[in-house]
C-alpha cells in the first residue's frame, strides 16, 4: 500500500472516528451544538480526503472532474460546519458576514456543476502524472474557470470571521480557546488557501492536500472539546461531592430539602422531605399531593407562595401546619428561591424543617407573658384599689342617705310621691356608679386573650381616666385627657390597651412623686400620625428620662423605683407590638419638665369605623 493511500485514510479515518465520538454527545444533549458542528465538520474533512485521494489515483479527466466535484460539496459542508461551531463555542463573530460566506459558498456549487468541468476548470485536456510521497500522482491540465474565484473570495472571508471571533474570545479573557481552535483554523485555513490558490491558477504542480491543513483545525477542535468534556467529568464529581455535603449539612440540620421544576412538572423530594409531608420513599410527589397534607387553613396561602413568586422577589419563607395521620399537627418552617429563565419561573428550590418544638415554646411564652400581664393588672389595681373603694363609697353612702329620707317620708300619713320617685332614680343612678366601678375592675382582672375589635380613642380614653382619677386625686395630679376632634377609630383589644394606659399614667404620676415639683400634671393625648396610625401620649411633668435610658426603660426587670419589678414597660410594648403599633419614650423639650411615652395603633377599617 502506498504512502499517499495510508496518509490520506488515515486522516479519514481520524476525523470519522472523532465524528462519531461527538456526534452521540449532542444526541444525549441537543444544547450541545459545537459537538454536533463538530462532528459535521470532522465528517465533512473525511469526505474532502476520499475526494482528494481519488483526484491524485484518477486515470482519466473525467474521473478527476467529478472527484473535484464532489470535493467542493464537502468543502460547503466544511464551511457551514465551520461558520456553526465558531459561533456557537466561541458565541462570537458577526454574523452577518458569516452567513455571507455561506450564501457564497452554496452559489459556488452551481459554477461547480454547470460550468466546465468543475468550480476550477474549464476543461481538462489531459493529466499529467508526478512523483509525490514516492508515488506517481495525477495532475490535471486545463484552462482555469474564473468561477472558482467565487470560492476562493469566500474562503478569505471564512478567514476574516474567524478572526473576529477569535479575537472577540480573546478580549472576553478566553484566551486558551482563541489561540488553540481561532489560531490553528485561521493558519491552516491561509495554508489551504494559499496552496489552493498556486495550485489551480498553473503556479505550483502538486496535489491537493487541503483535507491534511484541515485536520490540524480538527485535532485543536478535538483537544478544545475533550478538554471541556474533561472539565464537565470534574465538575460533576464537584458537584457530585457537593451534593454530599450538602446532604450531609441537611441530615445534621434536620431540613428537607426538595427542587420542582415548574416547566415539566417534576418534583424531587429528599427522604427527610418526604418524611415531614408523611410521604413514603416510592411514593410520587408533585405540588397537589404535598398540599394535600397540609392543613386546611394554609393550604391556599402555601399554594400560592409556592406556585406564584411575588413580583420583584424571587425568594420565599413561609410558616404551616401539616396534618399527621393520627390526627395531629405539625408545624413546619419552609424557605427556598425561584429560578427564572426569560423572564419566567422555571423551577423552584426549597427547603423545610419541623418548628413544632418552637411553635409550642411561643406558645408557652405567650402563655406566661398573659400571666405576667395579668400579674400587671393585679398589681396595678392594688394600687389603686383604696381610692376605687373611696368611689365606691361614695354611691353606696348616697344610696344609704336616699333610702334613710325614703324611710322618715314614707312614715308619713301622706307621703310625697314625687319625692319619693326622685329619691328612687338618685338610688338607681349611684347604684349604676357602683356597678360601672366594680365592672371596669372585674374586666382588669379577668385574664383573656387578645380580642382585636374596633375602639373609639376617645371612649377608652375616657374610661381610663375614669378609673384612674380616684388615684390622681388623691396624689393631687391633674389628669387631662386632649383628643383631637374626628379621630378615626383604631383597632385593638380594650382591656389590653387599657393596662398598658394604666401602666403609664402610673408610672408618670410615681415619677412625679419622686421629683418633687409644684407642677403635677399628666397629659394623655390622642392624634392622627398620618393616614394608617393614630398615636397616643402620656407626658408627664416628672424628672424626665436620661438620654442613655431612653430604650433601657423596656428592658425587662430594669426599674428605678424601689419597690417596682421592673415588668411594666417591657410588657406594654409587647402588648403594643401584638397590635402591630411601636411604643417608645422620649424627653419633653428643654424648657418643658418631664418624659413622654407614645404609642401607636392602627387606624380600623372604614367599614369597622362604621360598625
Amino acid at each position: 500500500m502506498s504512502w499517499v493511500t495510508v496518509i490520506w485514510a488515515m486522516v479519514a479515518s481520524a476525523c470519522l472516528t472523532l465524528a462519531a465520538v461527538h456526534f452521540p454527545v449532542w444526541l444525549k444533549d441537543r444544547a450541545a451544538w459545537p459537538s454536533l458542528f463538530f462532528a459535521l465538520l470532522a465528517a465533512a474533512n473525511a469526505g474532502l480526503a476520499f475526494c482528494e485521494l481519488g483526484m491524485m489515483h484518477a486515470q482519466t479527466p473525467a474521473d478527476y472532474a467529478a472527484a473535484l466535484r464532489a470535493g467542493h460539496v464537502a468543502v460547503w459542508l466544511l464551511t457551514v460546519s465551520l461558520f456553526g461551531f465558531v459561533r456557537s463555542y466561541f458565541k462570537a463573530g458577526r454574523p452577518w458576514l458569516g452567513w455571507l460566506v455561506v450564501g457564497m459558498r452554496t452559489v459556488s456549487l452551481v459554477p461547480n456543476y454547470l460550468t466546465g468541468v468543475a468550480l476550477n476548470y474549464t476543461q481538462i485536456a489531459t493529466l499529467q502524472a508526478i512523483p509525490f510521497l514516492g508515488e506517481s500522482v495525477s495532475l490535471p491540465v486545463g484552462t482555469a474557470n474564473p468561477w472558482m474565484l467565487l470560492g476562493q473570495v469566500a474562503n478569505c472571508l471564512l478567514v476574516v470571521f474567524i478572526a473576529d471571533a477569535a479575537l472577540s474570545a480573546w478580549r472576553r479573557g478566553e484566551r486558551a480557546k482563541a489561540l488553540s481552535i481561532g489560531g490553528s483554523a485561521v493558519l491552516f485555513a491561509l495554508a489551504g488557501i494559499g496552496q489552493a490558490v498556486l495550485i489551480f491558477w498553473g503556479a505550483a504542480k502538486m496535489p491537493i492536500t487541503i483535507s491534511v491543513f484541515s485536520l490540524g483545525v480538527v485535532l485543536a477542535m478535538a483537544y478544545q472539546l475533550s478538554r471541556n468534556v474533561l472539565n464537565a467529568a470534574r465538575l460533576v464529581q464537584d458537584l457530585r461531592e457537593s451534593e454530599e455535603r450538602m446532604t450531609l449539612a441537611a441530615e445534621a440540620a434536620h431540613l428537607g430539602i426538595w427542587v420542582r421544576d415548574m416547566a415539566l412538572g417534576t418534583f424531587w423530594a429528599s427522604p427527610r422531605a418526604r418524611a415531614l409531608f408523611d410521604l413514603s420513599a416510592t411514593e410520587a410527589v408533585d405540588l397537589d399531593r404535598l398540599l394535600r397534607k397540609v392543613h386546611p387553613d394554609d393550604r391556599q396561602a402555601i399554594g400560592q407562595t409556592l406556585s406564584s413568586p411575588v413580583p420583584g422577589a424571587d425568594r420565599y419563607n413561609a410558616e404551616f401546619r401539616v396534618l399527621e395521620p393520627d390526627g395531629g399537627v405539625r408545624w413546619l418552617s419552609v424557605q427556598g428561591r425561584f429560578e427564572f429563565e426569560e423572564g419566567r419561573p422555571r423551577r423552584t428550590r426549597g427547603a423545610c424543617s419541623d418548628i413544632t418544638g418552637r411553635k409550642e415554646r411561643e406558645q408557652e411564652m405567650l402563655r406566661l407573658r398573659h400571666e405576667i400581664a395579668h400579674a400587671g393588672r393585679v398589681s396595678v389595681m392594688g394600687q389603686l384599689a383604696a381610692a376605687l373603694a373611696h368611689e365606691i363609697n361614695q354611691p353606696l353612702g348616697a344610696i344609704l342617705r336616699n333610702a334613710e329620707a325614703a324611710s322618715i317620708l314614707l312614715q308619713a300619713p301622706q307621703p310625697d310621691v314625687e319625692e319619693l320617685r326622685a329619691i328612687v332614680e338618685d338610688i338607681l343612678g349611684d347604684d349604676r356608679r357602683a356597678g360601672a366601678v366594680i365592672d371596669r375592675m372585674r374586666s382588669m382582672l379577668r385574664r383573656h386573650d387578645i380580642d382585636m375589635q374596633p375602639l373609639s380613642v376617645d371612649d377608652l380614653l375616657g374610661e381610663v381616666k375614669a378609673l384612674v382619677r380616684p388615684d390622681a386625686a388623691a396624689r393631687h395630679v391633674r389628669l387631662a385627657v386632649q383628643v383631637e376632634e374626628a379621630l378615626p377609630g383604631v383597632r385593638g383589644d380594650r382591656v389590653h390597651l387599657q393596662q398598658v394606659l394604666l401602666n403609664l399614667i402610673s408610672n408618670g404620676m410615681d415619677a412625679i412623686d419622686e421629683s418633687g415639683g409644684k407642677v403635677r400634671d399628666v397629659v394623655v393625648t390622642g392624634k392622627l400620625r398620618d393616614a394608617r396610625w393614630v398615636e397616643i401620649a402620656v407626658c408627664d411633668s416628672g424628672p424626665g428620662i436620661p438620654a442613655d435610658r431612653v430604650e433601657q426603660v423596656f428592658d425587662s426587670f430594669f426599674t428605678t423605683k424601689l419597690a417596682g419589678m421592673g415588668m411594666g414597660l417591657s410588657i406594654s410594648r409587647s402588648l403594643i407590638e401584638a397590635h402591630g403599633g411601636r411604643l417608645w419614650a422620649e424627653s419633653r423639650q428643654p424648657d418643658t419638665p418631664g418624659a413622654c411615652l407614645r404609642f401607636t395603633l392602627p387606624v380600623a377599617a372604614k367599614a369597622d369605623n362604621r360598625s
